[in-house]
This record gives C-alpha cells, structure tokens and sequence, in this order.
C-alpha cells in the first residue's frame, strides 16, 4: 500500500490507565520507555521485534533501527548507515535473538530492501534490493531461524512473494502459480509488519485492504499455494481493510483493522478465525476505532492485545469480545515466549506491558 497513506500524522489523546481492566491483565498497562527519539522531528516505529521481557529491537522512519538488551532502560541506536543516509522507511523486522535480525523497508522500486545483521546491528548487509518498479513491498515473516517469506503488492494481478531459506542472507521471487488473482485496488497496509504473518513450520496468513472486500489469504505450504477467505472487517475503500493478522497457533486467529483515517468510524475493527482462516466471525465487542496491530499474550489462553492511535485493547476470549486496556497511541505490538510484551509507534513511541 503507498507508503505516503500511511504517513499522515494522528492526533491522540496521551497514555493513562483506563478504569475497565481486563481479566488476565488486571493492574498491567504501558510502562512508556524512553528511546531518546521523543523529538519534534521524532521517528514513527511501526517495525517490532519483541525477542524477550529484556530485549526488543524497533524499526521505523528515516532508518532507525534501536535496541533494548535491558527491558528498555537503554537504547542503542544500531541503525544501517545507508538507510538513515537515504531516509529508508524500516516498516517490519524480525529478530531471532538480541545479535540477529532482518528488517524490511518499503517502497517502490529499490525503496523495497531487506537488511540483515548477525552482530546486534553493528553492521548490516543488504540481502535483497527490489528492482521492479511495479513492486512494492509491505511485509515479512518467519517460520523459523532460517525459512521466511516477504510479501508485495500485486504485480501482473498477483501478490509477489520473496522466500528465504537461509536466515535472511539471501531471497528469490517465487512462482505466482498457486496465488489467487488480487482483486482491483487490493493491496497490503505497511502499517505495523503484521500484514503477513507465520504460525508453526508451514502456515502464513496474509491480510489485504483497499480492495472492495478485505480478505485473508491461508498457505500451508509456506507460500506455494493459497486459498483465500472474506473477512468480516469492512473493505470497499483505499483506506480500510485488515491491518494486522495474530494466529496463536494454526488454527486460531485474529484480524485487527478498520479505517485509518483520522475521525472516520470503523465499526467492525475485528475478527476472529477457528479454522485457520478459512472463515472469519465478527468480534460481538469490537475494539471502539481502528487498530494497526495485534499480539497474542501467552500466559492468557485467550488473551490478546490490539493496539491503535486511540488505545490498546485486550481480549479474554480469544476475539469474541474486546474492553479498553489503555488510552494513547501505538502502530504496532509484539510479546515473546517469556510474557514480555512490547509496542512502539509515533514520537519515537516505546513501552512494555508491566503490573503498576
């Protein structure tokens, strides 16, 4: 989805507890940190990599990749040098521990890129420049250490899909052969890198928008074939559709999104899948506006977090219904194995889910 819809400035209300806790997380909220990026020309991270309660890495505007080994009581600005000299937009990265990560930055033509660091981002390398103009690059997601896929909107009617099996070191286009024909004006949000997302050895989920219906679409072949689903989350507009998919494993699901435009209603901002995607049920509560990211929270069965420019919502039952957590904006949330969650966003945004 062009990046420039995505960069409109929103005005929100600041972080504070909400009086409505949620079950699960009775008495946990934002715990802000501080990223030395709070200034008026401040970096948006809209990429997250939540590795541990201790470490986490963030990505975002004008290059900037920062990590945290120390539960965000520090941060180290590990930033690719060519892509703060040219103002990349680092939308999504994927951490595999607080040394090894890959980042993806957006754009058409050779904005779209994969970077890769084996050092904890002391040095970078470029493992994937796009060079097809008609690409552009929204999303990326791994099965494991070593198998992972990215993901472009349509080119010749098709989504476009890079595959590594290497880690990150090295990426291939695949075959288009198996990938349902896009619908007009169909395309994926880089609004938190959750467009695309991975659960066990084989399965990735990949939600859409812009389109007259917003869709997820299922492989279970790590990309070589799909079957697509409607969701229940309003489409029909270049600005609506699923933002973010979470699947707790592959079969239960979650699809956050709406309308992000500032003040426009998005009603039906959630839903729910018991069958690995292949049906979705609208949330019976769902979040109150639109919602750029979601996470799972693995000490909660059915517990899972949503996060916007207006708030963070938590579920209890798994999508059915969902209650205000928290007043103030976030792009994106991530939580690790351990029961550390993170989010990040505007204004150099960063903060981990504590007990006040």
């Amino acid at each position: 989805m062009c990046a420039a819809a995505l960069l409109v400035a929103t005005a929100v209300a600041p972080a504070q507890a909400d009086s409505g806790e949620a079950p699960g997380l009775r008495g946990a909220g934002w715990a802000v940190k501080d990223t030395g990026q709070a200034a008026a020309d401040a970096v948006r991270f809209r990429g997250l990599a939540a590795v541990s309660r201790g470490t986490a890495w963030l990505a975002g505007s004008k290059g900037r990749v920062l990590r945290t080994g120390d539960g965000g009581r520090s941060w180290r600005d590990v930033s690719p040098p060519a892509a703060v000299a040219e103002g990349l937009e680092l939308r999504d990265i994927e951490a595999f521990d607080g040394r090894r990560a890959v980042a993806l930055s957006i754009g058409e033509g050779e904005a779209s890129r994969v970077l890769r660091t084996e050092d904890g981002g002391a040095t970078w390398t470029e493992a994937f420049r796009n060079t097809d103009p008609r690409a552009f690059y929204d999303c990326l997601t791994f099965f494991d250490s070593r198998h992972g896929l990215a993901v472009s909107d349509p080119v010749d009617g098709k989504f476009r899909l890079l595959a590594t099996d290497d880690g990150g070191r090295s990426w291939r286009v695949m075959p288009d052969a198996g990938m349902p024909p896009a619908l007009p004006g169909e395309a994926g949000f880089a609004a938190s890198g959750q467009c695309l997302t991975a659960s066990g050895p084989r399965d990735v989920w990949l939600a859409t928008g812009g389109g007259p219906t917003a869709r997820v679409l299922h492989s279970a072949d790590r990309g070589l074939t799909w079957r697509v689903a409607d969701s229940t989350v309003p489409g029909g507009d270049p600005a609506r559709g699923v933002f973010a998919l979470a699947f707790r494993d592959r079969t239960t699901g979650l699809a956050v999104g709406g309308d992000y435009r500032t003040g426009q209603p998005s009603p039906r901002a959630a839903a729910r899948s018991g069958d690995a995607g292949r049906s979705w049920t609208q949330a019976a509560t769902p979040p109150p506006a639109y919602r750029s990211g979601a996470a799972w929270y693995p000490y909660g069965h059915g517990t899972a977090l949503a996060v916007g420019p207006t708030g963070t919502d938590v579920t209890t039952d798994a999508g059915r219904t969902w209650r205000p957590l928290e007043a103030g904006s976030f792009d994106t949330v991530d939580c690790a194995a351990d029961g550390g969650c993170w989010a990040a966003g505007e204004k150099g945004r960063a903060a981990r889910l504590e007990r006040r």
